[in-house]
């Protein structure tokens, strides 16, 4: 800013400083300083780390961008790395891991009438049920079934859009 009010006003430097209240050895030094090497060396790992990052979709945290800069000859720490994600505002986006849909809730479990034996002496004596979560480009889709556990026939089967006890209207296969 000093440089630039002599260049296209016409302000001395010496007026400019001592408006701005920084000395002009300060200003002369600023000036002419270069880079240091830790300096050079931090911008360059700063783009090495912002490189990793958008190569990982933003997913990868200061952990996982850690070791990709070791195996590129980076000595660094993850807490580096960390400082440096920080001063760039790179934040890991959070994946989200699937959780399943049988976990123990407030109420009881059905009973296992059929005492894990799955198998029948005769037809339309033991019946079973399952429901898969199928994943879609448009979300989670449910499909319920039961089968005859003698023939292993398809009885019946539900979809619907949430994983309750009413997915809609039953389709029978007799």
């Amino acid at each position: 800013m000093i440089s630039d009010n002599r260049t296209e006003h016409g302000i001395p430097h010496t007026a400019s400083c001592r408006a701005l209240g920084v000395s002009e050895s300060w200003f002369y030094k600023w000036r002419d300083r270069r880079p240091t090497t830790s300096e050079l060396r931090r911008q360059s790992l700063a783009a090495e780390i912002t490189e990793i990052f958008s190569e990982s979709g933003g997913t990868y945290g200061s952990p996982k961008i850690f070791v990709p800069l070791i195996r590129r000859g980076w000595r660094v720490s993850v807490n580096t790395v960390a400082k440096v994600m920080t001063e760039l505002g790179l934040v890991a986006r959070v994946v989200r891991h699937r959780r399943g849909l049988t976990r123990p809730g407030k109420r009881p479990a059905a009973p296992d009438f059929v005492k894990r034996d799955f198998t029948a002496e005769a037809p339309d004596l033991v019946w079973c049920g399952d429901m898969t979560e199928i994943v879609t480009g448009e979300g989670k889709f449910y499909l319920a079934t039961v089968i005859d556990l003698f023939s292993r026939r398809l009885l019946g089967y539900a979809m619907g859009a949430h994983h309750d006890a009413d997915l809609g209207t039953w389709s029978s296969r007799r």
